[in-house]
């Protein structure tokens, strides 16, 4: 089996993420990180077909299933005969793997130090079958499972950003790299090619730790935080925002269901020209779990889902439901870095109510206030 790299050129890549991929060996571990807009999506894909042509299995993981479904269309438009790659989520991963009797915590998520101690036992098992394993937004996932991973695992490559931990289960990029033993290789990328300086310039006042990334080179419109006197009030603008611009995939982020619920009916009668679609995690098949995320149109996701996406249009829809919280907490500083993110052209942060939540009090130096 080739241990070494198999270069395939890849002309939507930049000179710079190609030399990224060109640098990873096909085998061992590795974490790549980079800041929003950096490409590391993209790349998480491209690497999982470099790694399928060894002729091993080859999974493309993530955390989110709505992920997951990006990650899948971006694998059908990389095939490479050959070189089949699986993006499936790591839950769905961990039931094949360890079957549907794997043990599990109190909190319902996996038993990550009892699997660790399975994956041991079963070592040099099926070895052919063995996967390589690539993460995108791994910072997502405990340093337990890089530890069961390890073991479990052919190679594992983790793409994270760790100024965007929204899990309670979540890995800085050190502990990563110490679960997955002390030879693996780190890499950093640059760059943002998804955001405009104005969005990025309004991200990084609520960035909290790391280098501070390079500004775009492309300018676009001023962010606006706007006011609404009701749902109606902020559908009828979504509704605008999609007749002026019906090319644009429009995300909506969302913190309360009861938003997203009445946001949809209203949505649905306002006669748009594309159907909006709403992600459930709480679905299991059907029209709320299935969605098409490349097509234009609105799109209702909640905050906890939006990670990994973009949208050419973002509309923070509920901004007053942070109200109570302190706005300093890192918590919530990472979750409006992580939605600010999303958008490439144009940004709406949305809030109703009597009085301005207090962390989108002072932004006026990089918002239009309306």
């Amino acid at each position: 089996m080739a241990t070494t790299n198999t270069p395939v050129l890849h002309p939507d890549l930049t000179p710079a993420q190609r030399d990224c991929l060109d640098a990873l060996p096909l085998t061992g571990s590795h974490v790549v990180s980079g800041p929003p807009g950096s490409g590391k999506s993209l790349l998480a894909a491209h690497r999982a077909i470099h790694l399928a042509l060894t002729g091993r299995p080859t999974l493309l993981l993530s955390r989110s299933n709505l992920l997951r479904q990006l990650l899948r269309d971006t694998l059908q438009g990389l095939t490479v005969t050959g070189a089949p790659v699986e993006a499936t989520t790591v839950h769905a991963w961990v039931l094949r793997h360890f079957g549907h009797g794997a043990p599990r915590t109190q909190d319902g998520w996996f038993d990550w130090a009892a699997l660790t101690q399975d994956a041991a036992a079963a070592l040099g098992e099926n070895e052919e079958d063995t996967p390589h394993l690539v993460i995108d937004e791994g910072q997502d996932l405990s340093p337990g499972f890089y530890r069961m991973a390890r073991l479990a695992a052919a190679s594992v490559t983790v793409f994270a950003d760790e100024c965007q931990r929204l899990t309670d289960t979540n890995s800085t990029l050190a502990e990563i790299a110490d679960a997955l033993g002390r030879s693996t290789q780190r890499v950093a990328i640059t760059g943002n090619h998804r955001n405009s300086r104005e969005i990025v310039s309004l991200a990084e006042h609520f960035r909290t730790g790391g280098a501070r990334p390079d500004l775009p080179f492309r300018s676009g419109s001023r962010p606006v935080v706007r006011h609404y006197s009701g749902t109606h009030d902020l559908a009828d603008d979504i509704a605008g925002l999609a007749a002026r611009h019906p090319r644009d995939r429009i995300g909506v982020i969302v913190n309360s269901l009861r938003t997203a619920a009445d946001l949809m009916r209203r949505l649905e009668r306002a006669g748009l020209a594309q159907e909006p679609q709403l992600y459930s995690s709480a679905a299991s098949s059907g029209r709320y779990r299935d969605l098409d995320l490349v097509r234009p149109g609105v799109v209702v996701v909640h905050r906890a889902s939006a990670k990994g996406l973009d949208f050419d249009t973002v509309v923070i829809a509920d901004a007053e439901t942070d109200s109570a919280t302190d706005p300093t907490s890192a918590t919530l500083r990472m979750a409006y870095y992580v939605m600010i993110t999303r958008a490439r052209e144009r940004l709406v942060l949305g809030w109703q109510g009597s009085r301005m939540p207090r962390h989108l009090e002072g932004l006026d130096a990089w918002v239009h206030m309306r």
